[in-house]
C-alpha cells in the first residue's frame, strides 16, 4: 500500500502527536506543512472525499478568520467553502492523513491508529 501523507501545521499539538505516532509506527510517511505547500482545491476535495467528510465537517469555527469572515451567518456551498479554505488554511481542521484510498481527520491523534 502507498506511503502515508500527513497534512499538518508543525506548531499544532495534535499534529505533533500524530507525526510522533507515525514515526513510532516505523511506516514511511511524508509530512506536508500545508501552510508552506498549500492545498490545491482538487487535492483538498480528493482528501475529504476519501475521508467521507464535507468541507463543513473540517471547518475550524473557533479561528479568528472564521469570525472575521462572518461565516457563522453565511450559507456557503462546498465549493465556496473549499475556496475559502485554500485562501485561509487556518479554517481547515488538522491533521488530515491520507493513505492509499483512505483518509482521516486525525483528531484526536490516536484516531490515526485505524490507518496504521
Amino acid at each position: 500500500m502507498a506511503d502515508m501523507t500527513i497534512y499538518q501545521k508543525p506548531t499544532c499539538t495534535t499534529c505533533r502527536q500524530a507525526v510522533q505516532l507515525l514515526k513510532e509506527s516505523g511506516k514511511p510517511f511524508t509530512a506536508i506543512n500545508y501552510y508552506e505547500q498549500p492545498f490545491t482545491k482538487a487535492q483538498l476535495k480528493r482528501v475529504l472525499k476519501k475521508a467521507g467528510l464535507s468541507p463543513k465537517d473540517v471547518l475550524r469555527t473557533k479561528e479568528d478568520i472564521y469570525q472575521e469572515l462572518g461565516l457563522a451567518k453565511k450559507t456557503l456551498s462546498d465549493d465556496e467553502l473549499l475556496d475559502l479554505m485554500i485562501q485561509h488554511p487556518d479554517l481547515i481542521q488538522r491533521p488530515l492523513v491520507e493513505h492509499g484510498d483512505q483518509a482521516i481527520l486525525a483528531r484526536p491523534a490516536d484516531s490515526l491508529k485505524q490507518l496504521l
